[in-house]
Parts: C-alpha cells; sequence; structure tokens
C-alpha cells in the first residue's frame, strides 16, 4: 500500500490545472461582490444535470475514488472519505463502493451519503437532495453523529473523537453566537468544506430564504447557520470560518480532479475551486452604516385579473442589494430591479402594495408610497403556468413540457414537480423543485438524464433531473405545484393511473391549468411520441390554430367573421393589457360580424371560445 501526500505547498504548478471549459465564467470581468456571486449563480444554476439520489451510489466511483493519500496502484477503489481518511498517518479503515450501509453504531462498519448542508435545511428536496458538490461519501457512524450539527472548531468539551483526529464538540468558534455541538474536519479538508459550502451559497441563491435557517430567538441555539438572505447566505461568524478555512487550506489536485469530475456529470462547477479569489471578492467588505431612501413613483405598470405589473423609481445608492415588495403589509418577493410581477392574485379584489429598498449591509428603507390596486374580473390570459405536453415511453423516456401563457414573466422559485407512488398507503416521493424565470408565452422542458428521445436532445431542455417526479411509469400521480397548492395535474391522487406508454398532448383550446386531471384535455399519442417537444404550439397568445379569420382588419365598424362559428358560445374583445372590452354570449346565430364602432381606436384581441386574434380599430 503506497501512502501518496498531495499537500498544495508541494505540488508543482503544472499539476495545478482545472479543465475549465473556454467562456464558462464570461461576464464576470469587472464585478465583485454580490453582484459577482448573483452573476456566478446565473452561470453555474444553468442546464444542469441533476441525479437521483441512489445513483450517487455509483457515481462516486466518477468523482471520490482515492488517488491522493491511500491507494493500490494495481487495484483503485478505495473511496476517499474526508471524515475518516488520515493523511499524516495510518487510516483506520477503508471503503469501496460495495460497503455503503444505512446506519452503523461504530465507525468503520461501512459509508453512507452525508449532506455537507443538512437536508433538513431544504426539506430532501431536488436539485439539493443529490447534489455531488456537496453531498459526499463518509463513514456512516460519523455521518450519523455529525447529525445536523454545522461545521466548527471544537471547544474544550469533546463528545466524540473520530479515527482520524475529526471530533463533535461544544462550539469554540471565534465569535459564534450558536454555543451548541459542532463538528470539526481535520485540518487537511478544512478548505473542501468551506468551498462546498460557499458553493451551495452561491448555487441556490434565490432560494435560501424559503430553507430552514433558524428564527430561534435565542441565538445560541442556532443549530442552522443559514440567515435567512440570499446574498450574504451565512451568519457571520459561519461566513468568518468558511473564509478561514478557505485560506488556511488552499485548494488541491483532489478538489481539482474532483471538480473536473462533478463538472462531467453535472454539467457545472464550482467556482471558488477554479478562482479561489472569488471567495474574498465576494464576501470581504465594508459596508457603510446609512441605510437607503425610500423608494418612490411606485405605480402600476399593467393591471390584470391574476397579476399586477409594478414599477418604481430606481434608488441611487451605489450600494443597492435590491429591493423588498410587500402586498397588503406581507413580505410576497423581492427584486434585483425597479419592477416586479405581483401574481397568484385573485380577480376584482383590491391589494396595496409597497416596497423597501436594502443595501450591503441589509439595512432596509422606509416604505415607499402605498399603491392600491384593483384586479380586472377577468382577462385573456391563463391564470398560472401550465403543463402542455406529458411523455411517458421506452425506459426512462420521461418529460413534461410546461408553458407560461399567464401574461407576464414568472418567477419559478416556489414551483415543485411531485410525484405519489403507492406502498401500504400512497405516499408523496421528494419533490423537484423549479428555479429561475419563464418570459410569457415560452415553455420549457423537464425531461430525466436517462431520456433517449429521437426527435429531442435532452441538453436542449431547462431542466434535466432523475427526481423522482421524472421517473413516473404511468400509474402514478404527478403534479405541479405552486408552494402549498397544485396547480395542474396528470392522473387522479390517491388510486393506479392509466397514463402508461403514451404521449399526451394538451388541447389548444385549453387555456387555463386545472388541479383535477381530465383526459378529454388531451390529446393522446403512442409511446415515444415527442414531435413538437419543446416549441409552444402557440408563439403568441392571439394566434391559436385558428378555425376562423376575420375581415377587415383594420377596422372601422363592422368586424367580419368566416368559419365554422355557427355554434360559438362567447365572443369576447380585450385591449392589450388583457382587460375585457366586450362580450358577446352566442355571437354568430344571426350574423357573422361583430360592431366594433365604440371602441376607441387602438389594438384589440377578439377571443371566439378561447381561440383569439388580434384586429386594430381605426
Amino acid at each position: 500500500m503506497l501512502k501518496k501526500y498531495l499537500l498544495l505547498g508541494f505540488i508543482l504548478p503544472e499539476m495545478l490545472i482545472s479543465q475549465i471549459p473556454t467562456d464558462y465564467y464570461s461576464g464576470t470581468d469587472g464585478l465583485s461582490g454580490y453582484q459577482l456571486k448573483t452573476k456566478l449563480h446565473n452561470i453555474i444554476s444553468e442546464n444542469n444535470y441533476n441525479w437521483h439520489y441512489d445513483d450517487l451510489k455509483t457515481l462516486y466511483g466518477q468523482t471520490d475514488i482515492d488517488k491522493y493519500y491511500d491507494f493500490d496502484a494495481s487495484n483503485n477503489t478505495y473511496l476517499l472519505d474526508i471524515y475518516s481518511n488520515n493523511p499524516s498517518g495510518t487510516t483506520a479503515y477503508h471503503y469501496t463502493l460495495s460497503n455503503i450501509i444505512s446506519n452503523a453504531n461504530a465507525e468503520g462498519l461501512g459509508w453512507n451519503r452525508e449532506h455537507m448542508m443538512p437536508q433538513s435545511s431544504f426539506n430532501s428536496a431536488y436539485p439539493m437532495y443529490s447534489d455531488l458538490f456537496f453531498v459526499i461519501p463518509t463513514d456512516a457512524r460519523i455521518n450519523q453523529l455529525r447529525s445536523n450539527y454545522p461545521y466548527g472548531k471544537a471547544g474544550s468539551t469533546v463528545y466524540y473523537n473520530f479515527s482520524n483526529g475529526s471530533k463533535q464538540a461544544a462550539n469554540g468558534t471565534p465569535n459564534a453566537t450558536y454555543t451548541g455541538r459542532v463538528f470539526e474536519p481535520i485540518d487537511e479538508f478544512k478548505g473542501d468544506v468551506a468551498r462546498a459550502l460557499l458553493y451551495f451559497a452561491v448555487r441556490y441563491e434565490g432560494k435560501l430564504g424559503g430553507f430552514n435557517f433558524s428564527t430561534n430567538a435565542d441565538p445560541t441555539k442556532d443549530q442552522n447557520p443559514l440567515d435567512g438572505t440570499e446574498e450574504k447566505a451565512y451568519e457571520n461568524w459561519y461566513v468568518a470560518m468558511l473564509l478561514n478555512w478557505h485560506q488556511s487550506d488552499p485548494v488541491s489536485q483532489r478538489e481539482i480532479d474532483r471538480n473536473n469530475a462533478v463538472y462531467n456529470l453535472q454539467k457545472n462547477r464550482n467556482p471558488f475551486i477554479d478562482h479561489p479569489e472569488w471567495v474574498n471578492m465576494i464576501w470581504v467588505q465594508t459596508p457603510d452604516t446609512v441605510a437607503p431612501s425610500a423608494p418612490s413613483q411606485l405605480l402600476l405598470e399593467r393591471n390584470s385579473a391574476y397579476f399586477v405589473n409594478l414599477k418604481w423609481q430606481a434608488n441611487s445608492e451605489t450600494d443597492i442589494l435590491g429591493y423588498k415588495i410587500y402586498q397588503d403589509g406581507v413580505l410576497v418577493g423581492t427584486s434585483k430591479t425597479n419592477s416586479f410581477s405581483a401574481d397568484h392574485l385573485s380577480p376584482s379584489t383590491s391589494y396595496n402594495f409597497t416596497v423597501k429598498a436594502y443595501d450591503n449591509a441589509y439595512l432596509e428603507s422606509p416604505q415607499s408610497n402605498t399603491l392600491n390596486v384593483t384586479t380586472l374580473d377577468n382577462d385573456v390570459f391563463s391564470k398560472d403556468l401550465q403543463i402542455v405536453k406529458y411523455l411517458e415511453g421506452t425506459g426512462n423516456n420521461k418529460a413534461f413540457e410546461i408553458a407560461n401563457k399567464t401574461g407576464h414573466k414568472v418567477s419559478l422559485n416556489g414551483y415543485k414537480l411531485y410525484i405519489q407512488y403507492k406502498g401500504t398507503v400512497y405516499y408523496f416521493g421528494e419533490p423537484f423543485e423549479l428555479e429561475g424565470d419563464i418570459d410569457n408565452n415560452q415553455s420549457f422542458v423537464v425531461i430525466n438524464p436517462n431520456a433517449n428521445f429521437s426527435c429531442f436532445s435532452t441538453s436542449n431542455a431547462k431542466f434535466v433531473t432523475a427526481a423522482p417526479s421524472l421517473t413516473f411509469s404511468g400509474s402514478q400521480y404527478v403534479d405541479l405545484s405552486y408552494k402549498s397548492a397544485t396547480v395542474d395535474a396528470i392522473g387522479i391522487k390517491g388510486q393506479d393511473n392509466t397514463n402508461a406508454n403514451r404521449s399526451l398532448y394538451r388541447k389548444s383550446e385549453i387555456t387555463n391549468p386545472t388541479a383535477t386531471f381530465d383526459i378529454n384535455e388531451w390529446t393522446s399519442y403512442a409511446t415515444d411520441y415527442c414531435q413538437g417537444l419543446g416549441v409552444l404550439g402557440i408563439n403568441d397568445i392571439t394566434n391559436r390554430n385558428l378555425d376562423f379569420n376575420i375581415y377587415p382588419n383594420p377596422v372601422v365598424s363592422q368586424l367580419n367573421v368566416n368559419g365554422e362559428i355557427s355554434k360559438a358560445k362567447s365572443a369576447k374583445i380585450y385591449d392589450l393589457y388583457g382587460k375585457l372590452i366586450k362580450e358577446i354570449n352566442n355571437p354568430f346565430v344571426n350574423q357573422k360580424s361583430i360592431d366594433v364602432q365604440s371602441l376607441l381606436p387602438s389594438t384589440y384581441i377578439l377571443n371566439i371560445d378561447g381561440k383569439s386574434v388580434k384586429f386594430i380599430k381605426k
């Protein structure tokens, strides 16, 4: 057995080569602080491949084989366990991939998967649940005893000493407010831990405020170091510790190799392994102590039945991080720009909106003026996102296409895909959380990474995941939810369904999602059918495979309508903001025209039984 030490100070410079793809970090030049962090988030969260938790059992064979400390050149199969490996002495035990176990009452019995950021922080949801950058193989017993405790420097009271020198102890980290137990890894791997947790803070920016950070009134019991912010991410004492560990244990060849290996699997990278200097550029700041001024001129930019677009005068302070938007006094979102879409509203309802600015020190401004808005009675837009394609095919050929026909850009944070399994009772698997934004009249594909459709490349999907909700066989109920409410569904909850071996395409006249599945809303195709996947059936909300046409256009007084319209139930005219201007029931019983003489000159939308076209009134 040969022991190989690759401490950074003894590595030849040419060995420390990272295989960063050309232009991977394009757009980061000249950025610093949280602006750099947000840019890195945008880069490393785009087009990831997210694997199933069970896949890690074998994927570790590509990412975590020990070639650096304890290895046999003729049989290089040991996993590198940072909780038990002893670089400066004899490692007490070794594991291969086959030694995985679920629990243990002593060290050295087997390994399992350790979440360096405890999974309770994010309720075991994907993509976090199986992210290889912070889910690693470790000794099962040490994993259990590490529990959900944060990392930290061991104080004078030590509860457990482990075989390689790592400890579970009372917190002795300088300036820490938390006084409970912590887990301290050995010095050789402290930088590895720090860079993994800083990656977590960048990768999941935008979601961190929704994770289970502590709100305990007693800070000495705040076990979870997340602080609820999207930018700084961690409590001050924890940031200081991570930065110290990052500096004292620089990037090693092992981390570089692992970064490249994970990139090959997940298609994203840990930026702090590629560019260690970015850690201080982001988190070492000297914010001022002056709160920003109140945002001014909060205005209604667009009104609708289910959303309103707000806009205000941007603050002039250079240290502004963003704005907090309040709806009837309740925080409903943040924005890094001076605009925001407040959605999931109810028609014909009055709301009061205010905005506050916040800066690098998380000082908040006074609130803006209060804007009162009453939403419209109805409009032409869909009330929420809608599943428009469901594909259940051969093997891992599983995919959804989800469309935004709401009339505004939608933030995907808060949306989840769920699947219901049948055991002794029906139960739900871990959800897959969506993220990012989707523009109006656009759609996106969510697909299993092992799919092999003939007419769609997996790499073109917005979300590629082997989470449970993309492993359906057709008998399960699956749904798209927003927060705790079902938005749209395939199948019926609490029963075995019959959607195996077929592709379901939503009919064009179905303009709204429904929490209750109705097969009559769908056209069924053979298994593996995928024509048009990733291409929304409409490029414009006003052109839905029309079976009628209009003339003249522009029009002065009478708008003539040709086609199979005699049985049309309603004709509605909307302005371009979605406001209903005119409605006629059974409009074409005795005529094939609509009187528009009373309309003001403008552009309008004519909607006949869910199919729409634009026209101009002169």
